[in-house]
């Protein structure tokens, strides 16, 4: 009996605390709707992994930068340090810097014929050259001819997407 009492009880302070809860009125004579509070609320974000500023990336460096995790970044090369270095007749090096265990990055870097690795990690590219794709792996530190320098054909290849594994 007393168990039965106390839920009974509980359930009916709940239903009090939530019956003044919506009807609190404010200082300015409005009350507490749930429905105008949810249409005051910001949309949900959605993280579509674009590239942050890849806008003014292409205009300046005429390179594009599209998707990724966030851990291949576009880097100066003159900065120092162990890059991810993509060579390009039209755009010469370009450089990555690698974060985290893991990374991807879709791109669009036009006539490539070589990259070398990252110091810490491997690295797998995909390019592409009319209706022809290279999928090759980059080991840790190693300058590897891709595109054009490993195609018999010599056909200008453009690299599509890095990735990268410590």
């Amino acid at each position: 009996m007393k168990l039965a009492r106390r839920v009974v009880a509980t359930g009916v302070a709940a239903a009090a605390c939530i019956a003044g809860v919506v009807t609190v009125a404010h200082a300015d004579g409005t009350r507490n709707r749930p429905a105008a509070a949810a249409e005051e609320l910001p949309p949900y974000a959605v993280e579509g992994f674009a590239y942050p500023g890849a806008d003014r990336i292409e205009a300046e460096l005429g390179i594009v930068l599209k998707r990724g995790d966030g851990h291949i970044i576009l880097a100066d090369c003159t900065s120092g340090g162990s890059f991810l270095e993509v060579y390009s007749r039209d755009k010469g090096r370009v450089c990555f810097r690698v974060t985290g265990t893991t990374g991807r990055l879709t791109v669009e870097i036009p006539t490539v014929y070589g990259i070398k690795g990252a110091a810490s990690y491997s690295t797998d590219v995909t390019l592409t050259a009319e209706d022809d794709q290279q999928n090759i792996s980059v080991a840790k530190n190693e300058w590897k001819g891709v595109g054009e320098a490993a195609d018999p054909e010599g056909r200008d290849h453009v690299l599509v997407e890095l990735s990268t594994s410590a």
